[in-house]
C-alpha cells in the first residue's frame, strides 16, 4: 500500500476531530472563549424569539422582606417590571438579606470554610420559572438601585411546571463572573453575554455576592429571550484552532451536571509508576499540608495520579472540614456514598443549597451521617429543601457532638420537626431563620439548650408570643452573645427587659422591622444600660427612635460598631454628633430616611468622622 493512503487516513481523522470539536464548541455557545470562531460562525434566522418575563419565584436564600408580605420581597422579580427604568430604594422590587462586608465583622459572623474554589463566590440567590421552555438567547435583569450583585446565571433541564420529572436534573451556567463595583447607583439593564446550552430551560437561576456593594442591591425584573427549536449554526472550517482538540476546560470548570464529581469520587484506576518521584523523599505531614491547599475535585483528581497520594488524597484528615456547597448542583446520594470512606473524622460539614429536587434523598443523607456524623460540630443545612422530620431526628442521634447547626430558609420542614434540636444540649449557635419553628418548639429548645451563644429566628412567623421567648432565653440562655430577631411582630417592652436583664453578655442585637416596640416605653434606654458590650444593635425602621435613646447608647455602649435607625423621624444631628464622638470604634451607621438629617448633615458627618460609613439612602 503506498505511503500516501496512511497520510491521508491521519489527516482525514484529524480534520474530522477539528470538525467535531469545533461543533461541539459552538453548540455550547462559548462564543467568547479563545476557541470560538469569531468571523465565521453565525446563527441561522429559523427560530422566532420568545421574549417573557418570570412567571413564578421558586426558590431563594432570603430577602429583606416579610414573610407575609410584598415589600422588599423576592416575589417581586415575577411579572413586568414595577419600577424600571426610575432609580432608587422602592419597595416594589427585590432585595436580598444583606449587603458589603458588614455582617463579617460582627460577632455572629461564621469562620470560613477552606478550600472554597476562587470561582465559587456567591452569597444568595433565587430562582426563577418562566412559561415556556425555550433555548436561551439572552437574560436580560433589571437593576434599579445598587447595581452589580449578579455573579451568575444558570440554567436548569428541568421543568416546574411538568408532570413528569426527569431521571437526571442538569444545571448549566450561562454566564459567570467574579463580583465587581459598578460605578453609580442608576437604573440598568444587565444584559451579559451568555453561552448557548443543549437543552431548552424555563428554570433560571440567579446567584449573587453583594460585598462589593455600599448598599443592598435591589432587582425589578428578570427577562429570558429564547427560541423553541435549537438553534443552527452555520459553521466555516477555513480557520482551524489546534487548542481546540484539547480537552474542555471550561466545562470542566463550569459544569454542573451530576456524573463529573462522582466519577472523580469513584474512579480507583491507578497509573503504576516504578516510584513516588520526590514524594518519596518527603514527611506525611507536609505532603499533607500541601495537599490541604487543594479544592474537593482537585484532589478527587490528585489521587489518580499515583498510589501514594491516592493514599493522601483519601485520608480522612483531608476532610476534617469539608464544604460542598459549591458543588450544590453536583452533589447527590452517590456522591455521598463515595465520600463516606473519607469523612469518618469530619468536623465541619457544609451541605447548604444541595439536595433540592431530589438529588439528595433522606436514606442517603442518613445513611451517610450515621458513618459521619459522630465527630461533627459544625452542620451547615441552609436552603436544604430535602430536610424533613426524619433527618433532624437522624442529627440528634447521630451527632453528638454538634455545636452549630444552620437551617436558614430551610422552610420545608414541618413545625413538629424542631422538637429534635430540644435534645442536642451542646448546641452554642442555631439560625432558624425563615423557618416554621413554632413556640412550643423553641420554648423546649431554649429550655435545653442553654449553652447557646448566638441565635437567629429572623423572620420565624409562626411564633406566637415573642415576649414569652425574651423572658425564656433572659431566664435560660446566660451565654447568648448574638440575637437576630428581626421581623419579629410582638416583642414589647416587656419581653425586652427580661431579654436585657438575663443576657447581659449580648454584643448583637437585631430588632430591625419590629412595630410593637416604642421608645416612650423606655425599652431603647433599658437596653443601652444594661448590655454595654454592644456591639451591633439594628433598630431598622422604628420609628420612635428619639435623642434620649441615641444618647444613652453614646454614654453606655462605648463599643458599638454598628447601628442602623433607618426610617426615624425623632433623631437629630446633634445626637448623632455625640454618638460618633462617643463611639471611637463605630463602623456603621444607617440613617436612610431619617428625616431629620438630610444630605447637607451627612456630608458633615462625614468630613468630621471619616472612618465611619454613614448611609443615606433616597427614592427619586
Amino acid at each position: 500500500m503506498s505511503p500516501v493512503f496512511p497520510m491521508l487516513t491521519v489527516l482525514s481523522m484529524f480534520y474530522y476531530m477539528c470538525l467535531r470539536r469545533r461543533a461541539r464548541t459552538a453548540t455550547r455557545g462559548e462564543m467568547n472563549s479563545r476557541r470560538a470562531i469569531e468571523s465565521n460562525t453565525r446563527a441561522l434566522p429559523i427560530n422566532v424569539e420568545i421574549v417573557q418575563y418570570a412567571k413564578e419565584v421558586l426558590d431563594f436564600s432570603s430577602h429583606y422582606g416579610s414573610e407575609n408580605s410584598m415589600s422588599y420581597t423576592m416575589w417581586n422579580l415575577a411579572g413586568i417590571p414595577n419600577v424600571y427604568p426610575s432609580s432608587g430604594d422602592f419597595t416594589q422590587t427585590a432585595v436580598f438579606r444583606t449587603y458589603g462586608t458588614w455582617w463579617d465583622r460582627c460577632p455572629s459572623a461564621r469562620l470560613p470554610f477552606k478550600r472554597t474554589p476562587p470561582t465559587f463566590c456567591s452569597q444568595d440567590y433565587v430562582e426563577l420559572a418562566f412559561e415556556e421552555p425555550v433555548y436561551p438567547t439572552a437574560v436580560h435583569i433589571l437593576e434599579t438601585y445598587h447595581p452589580g450583585a449578579v455573579v451568575r446565571i444558570l440554567a436548569c433541564s428541568a421543568n416546574p411546571y411538568s408532570q413528569n420529572p426527569p431521571a437526571e436534573v442538569r444545571w448549566e451556567i450561562l454566564w459567570s463572573e467574579a463580583p465587581t463595583k459598578v460605578n453609580g447607583l442608576q437604573a440598568r439593564q444587565f444584559t451579559p453575554c451568555i453561552k448557548q446550552i443543549n437543552f431548552p430551560t424555563n428554570l433560571i437561576r440567579l446567584e449573587v455576592n453583594s460585598s462589593l456593594l455600599d448598599y443592598y442591591t435591589e432587582l425589578d425584573a428578570v427577562v429570558l429571550h429564547g427560541v423553541k427549536e435549537r438553534p443552527v449554526l452555520s459553521l466555516k472550517t477555513s480557520m482551524i484552532d489546534m487548542n481546540d482538540i484539547d480537552e474542555d476546560e471550561d466545562e470542566e470548570k463550569y459544569g454542573c451536571g451530576m456524573d463529573t464529581l462522582n466519577k472523580q469520587f469513584s474512579i480507583v484506576t491507578l497509573r503504576e509508576w516504578p516510584t513516588n518521584g520526590y514524594f518519596d523523599k518527603l514527611p506525611y505531614e507536609l505532603i499533607q499540608l500541601i495537599l490541604s491547599h487543594l479544592t474537593v475535585p482537585d484532589l478527587c483528581r490528585l489521587a489518580q495520579t499515583c498510589k501514594l497520594l491516592y493514599q493522601h488524597c483519601c485520608d480522612p484528615l483531608q476532610y476534617i472540614h469539608l464544604s460542598l456547597q459549591p458543588y450544590w448542583a453536583r452533589i447527590n446520594d452517590t456522591s455521598l456514598e463515595y465520600l463516606q470512606s473519607r469523612c469518618t473524622l469530619i468536623q465541619w460539614l457544609n451541605l447548604s443549597w444541595t439536595g433540592n429536587r431530589g438529588a439528595i434523598s433522606v436514606s442517603g443523607f442518613s445513611r451517610f451521617l450515621k458513618v459521619c456524623g459522630s465527630e461533627l460540630v459544625r452542620l451547615e443545612l441552609s436552603c436544604g429543601h430535602f430536610l424533613n422530620e426524619t433527618c433532624l431526628e437522624v442529627i440528634t442521634e447521630m451527632c453528638p457532638n454538634l455545636q452549630e447547626l444552620n437551617l436558614s430558609s430551610c422552610d420545608k420542614i414541618p413545625p413538629q420537626a424542631f422538637n429534635h434540636i430540644a435534645k442536642m444540649g451542646s448546641l452554642k449557635r442555631l439560625i432558624l431563620y425563615r423557618t416554621k419553628v413554632e413556640q412550643t418548639a423553641l420554648l423546649s429548645i431554649l429550655n435545653f439548650c442553654s449553652e447557646l451563644q448566638h441565635l437567629s429566628l429572623g423572620s420565624c412567623v409562626m411564633i406566637e408570643d415573642y415576649d414569652l421567648i425574651a423572658s425564656m432565653m433572659g431566664a435560660k440562655c446566660k451565654k447568648l452573645r448574638s440575637l437576630d430577631l428581626w421581623r419579629c411582630k410582638n416583642i414589647t417592652e416587656s419581653g425586652i427587659a427580661e431579654l436585657a436583664s438575663g443576657c447581659q453578655l449580648l454584643e448583637e442585637l437585631d430588632l430591625g422591622w419590629c412595630p410593637t416596640l416604642q421608645s416612650s416605653t423606655g425599652c431603647f434606654t433599658n437596653l443601652a444600660r444594661k448590655l454595654p458590650n454592644l456591639q451591633k444593635l439594628f433598630l431598622t425602621a422604628n420609628r420612635s427612635v428619639c435623642d434620649t435613646d441615641i444618647e444613652e447608647l453614646a454614654a453606655n455602649c462605648t463599643h458599638l460598631r454598628q447601628l442602623d435607625i433607618l426610617g426615624t423621624r425623632m433623631v437629630s444631628p446633634a445626637s448623632l454628633r455625640k454618638l460618633l464622638e462617643s463611639c471611637k470604634d463605630l463602623s456603621l451607621l444607617d440613617v436612610s430616611f431619617c428625616s431629620q438629617i438630610d444630605n447637607r448633615v451627612v456630608l458633615e458627618l462625614n468630613a468630621n468622622f471619616p472612618n465611619v460609613f454613614i448611609k443615606k439612602s433616597f427614592t427619586q
